[in-house]
């Protein structure tokens, strides 16, 4: 076993070089296969040792110690037209990967380790051709959390943290063609890294089949020195020098009701985008996040079912002429960072082979959403145009001992 989970954390650390995205604004709507297959919940409904991010007190559902391990393989189906027709965006397909470990000490106390994708956009243009091209852009934002989720447990109240190491990358390219008048390709000079803290709260309560809960996660800033600001400046904004890019803080709330083998479970939070440093800037607002999850549990089978809703967390920004600041922020969040879906359906399954080993199986579907704004880079106003869906399945296997 020792063995499984060191394999485990090698292949979690090698896929964190893979591109991210992500769908309430730039989150997962889940971390976990059992999670995703509900449409998100987990404030509200142990999930095991995969709740430690969603709600650390919940990992008080384990009976001795879990070892969860797998994937999402993220499919986005993303196109632009920005006035000659429309290119697809080739960051088409990423890995992001999950690890957790949750055991109990004793019949109080509770402790796990995990490291998470959580949060991550990009696009690639790099081979559109035509008028504006796209300006050939390529973005790639990767978030990977590591946390250590600690609960305490008396009757049915359990109460946890997890204190979180989250590390980040940016890099935002981009070639004009000589069609605005930015001047030749971007100087961000590479992807920028940096590393934050933060911490996850929560706390839960069962009685009698019922499960209520509630969450807090806290902001963690961010800095991606050269990118954003270098970006920004380039089509003449010299006054902006923010390159801090915040993952919001969130705060949550969950119940679910368990009987005769049928779960049903609702949970509810706000993504607070329009107080973190960077998403500010670029006018993102708030999300209020409804999720909808069923399942249906037998001796060795579950069978889940799930909905996620949340409007976007962009809109358009008026312009104000030529190379303006609601210009930029209207082709940046549009060709760059287009976090437009809104609506999710999932499915999901679990098969335990044994009373140790049991693998997960999730899918999820967003439908495309397609945005136009309004737009003026110097050669004449125009249009951009954002069609962007997404298809993704997850996959787990657990161990239990």
């Amino acid at each position: 076993m020792k063995r499984t989970i060191k394999l485990a954390v090698a292949a979690a650390v090698a896929l964190t070089s893979t591109a991210a995205f992500a769908t309430n604004g730039d989150h997962l709507i889940g971390v976990g296969a059992k999670s995703r297959g509900m449409g998100g919940v987990g404030i509200g409904m142990s999930h095991g040792a995969e709740s430690a991010l969603s709600n650390p007190a919940n990992i008080t559902s384990v009976k001795g110690t879990e070892v969860s391990f797998g994937g999402t393989i993220f499919m986005p189906d993303v196109e632009t037209n920005m006035g000659a027709g429309f290119s697809r965006s080739k960051a088409d397909l990423s890995v992001i990967p999950a690890v957790s470990v949750a055991s109990k000490l004793n019949d109080n106390f509770y402790i796990g380790v995990g490291m998470y994708g959580v949060a991550g956009m990009g696009t690639d243009y790099r081979q559109a051709t035509g008028m504006q091209s796209n300006m050939n852009m390529v973005t790639n934002l990767q978030l990977m959390q590591f946390a250590v989720p600690m609960a305490y447990k008396v009757d049915g109240l359990s109460i946890g943290i997890a204190p979180v190491l989250q590390y980040g990358s940016l890099d935002i390219n981009y070639d004009t063609n000589g069609t605005t008048n930015a001047g030749g390709e971007s100087q961000t000079q590479g992807v920028a890294q940096d590393f934050g803290m933060g911490y996850n709260i929560g706390l839960s309560y069962e009685t009698s089949g019922l499960t209520v809960g509630a969450s807090y996660k806290s902001a963690i800033t961010m800095e991606y020195a050269g990118q954003i600001s270098k970006a920004m400046q380039q089509f003449g904004q010299t006054t902006y020098t923010n390159d801090k890019l915040e993952q919001p803080a969130e705060i949550g709330f969950g119940a679910s009701y368990k009987i005769d083998g049928h779960t049903f479970a609702a949970d509810y939070k706000r993504i607070k985008w329009s107080d973190a440093k960077g998403y500010e800037d670029f006018k993102w607002e708030d999300q209020n996040v409804y999720m909808l999850g069923y399942q249906y549990a037998q001796d060795s089978w579950a069978l889940r079912a799930g909905y996620n809703y949340a409007k976007s967390p962009i809109s358009e920004q008026s312009p104000n002429g030529a190379g303006s600041i609601g210009a930029l922020r209207n082709v940046f969040n549009l060709l760059g960072f287009p976090a437009i879906v809104e609506r999710h359906y999932t499915l999901g399954g679990t098969y335990e082979f044994s009373k140790t080993v049991s693998a997960d199986l999730a899918y999820v579907y967003a439908p495309t959403v397609k945005n136009s704004y309004a737009y003026d880079l110097g050669n004449g106003a125009s249009t951009i145009t954002t069609n962007h869906g997404q298809d993704a399945v997850t996959a787990q296997v657990n161990f239990k001992f």
